[in-house]
């Protein structure tokens, strides 16, 4: 049994002495949740329906009520056992609460009601409330997550808009990469499957996990192989062009996408010379997609100077927005994005193109 199962204990400690705080004969009590505002004006709704299959719909039992009793009486507060064991005794322990609630992947202006929730027992009027932390909790995250991830779409959407000639690839533009930096593999799942919402490149295997469990999505993200830096650094730097060499026989092909990280010893001898002549004609010949990434520096600055170098050396086509370069044959360049602001500075610092292909590490979905 996990120490988390008892939802009981999935509160804040004032909450088990609010049932002695009403006014005598309360019978109903309502409560809604709303995105209160801040950096965004509008937010992405997202979780509830994982908090309802992964806590409500357990029940709790007389074992849980003791074992709560027993910590509150620990603790200091008065606990509500009479009313926790009459809902195992009159409802099997499944909780006499409502909970309704807008469409999940709604974007809401901000200060609306997302969520309700209301006792069904007028005997328990006092449970309304004490959900309140394991909600809260359970929505605030994820919806901040997929808020967050919304808005860098809407700006990559913007983009394209004003360069590319389609947005077709817009549900890839934006690769999670971020399990490795988040606070737990429960919040990967949660984060990751939040930020699925609006995109479909993921590395964050507990996030389709989570999106396949919860929301019985059957593949809800994509990826591609992809070299760290590990796997190029073991060949050594001499032979830095044979690691780059292996990559495309291993994984390239026609309509086949590889990505290979470039800056493990020197990003531009690495475009300009390996892959720009030494592999040039093994990258345009392989029919597929090379991703080349640069993983070190300024995002803005170096991935300019790599989209530049890349154009000089696979050459590049004017597209119907006259303004927007785009490479031709299968190269696309591809970078860590860090934070929304990088997006908007591309647009007075680098050629617009509509083949950037942006990966975030934990930013969106820990820095919330």
């Amino acid at each position: 049994m996990s120490m988390f199962d008892n939802i009981i204990l999935n509160a804040d400690s004032y909450k088990a002495s609010h049932y002695l705080q009403y006014p005598p004969n309360t019978s109903r009590v309502s409560s809604y949740v709303e995105a209160r505002g801040g950096e965004f004006k509008h937010a992405v709704f997202f979780g509830l329906q994982m908090f309802i299959k992964q806590t409500l719909m357990t029940p709790i039992t007389h074992a849980n009520v003791d074992e709560a009793q027993e910590i509150f009486r620990a603790h200091g507060v008065p606990f509500n056992a009479e009313g926790w064991r009459y809902i195992v005794d009159t409802h099997n322990g499944k909780l006499p609460i409502e909970i309704a609630a807008i469409p999940e992947g709604t974007v809401l202006p901000i200060k609306n009601a997302m969520v309700q929730v209301v006792n069904t027992d007028p005997n328990c009027a006092w449970l309304t409330s004490y959900v309140e932390t394991a909600l809260l909790r359970a929505i605030w995250y994820p919806t901040t997550v997929a808020t967050q991830s919304w808005h860098c779409r809407e700006i990559i959407r913007q983009y394209l808009d004003d360069t590319a000639d389609s947005s077709e690839g817009l549900p890839f533009k934006l690769h999670d990469f971020g399990a490795r930096g988040a606070t737990s593999e429960e919040a990967a799942a949660i984060g990751g499957a939040s930020h699925l919402v609006n995109f479909m490149g993921t590395d964050t295997l507990s996030g389709i996990m989570a999106a396949r469990r919860y929301y019985n999505a059957d593949m809800p993200g994509f990826s591609i192989p992809a070299a760290e830096h590990s796997t190029i650094t073991s060949w050594g730097r001499e032979k830095e062009k044979d690691a780059y060499a292996n990559m495309l026989k291993q994984f390239s092909g026609p309509e086949k996408l590889v990505a290979v990280v470039s800056d493990s010893y020197d990003l531009w001898n690495a475009i300009d010379t390996l892959w720009g002549e030494e592999l040039k004609q093994k990258v345009q010949a392989s029919g597929g997609t090379l991703v080349i990434r640069p993983d070190s520096g300024d995002p803005v600055t170096v991935v300019t100077e790599t989209i530049e170098r890349l154009m000089k050396k696979f050459g590049y086509e004017v597209n119907q927005k006259i303004t927007c370069l785009r490479q031709s044959y299968t190269r696309r360049r591809y970078f860590h994005a860090y934070d929304r602001r990088y997006f908007r500075n591309y647009e007075t610092t680098s050629p617009k193109c509509g083949k950037y292909h942006f990966r975030h590490g934990r930013r969106v979905i820990t820095k919330n």
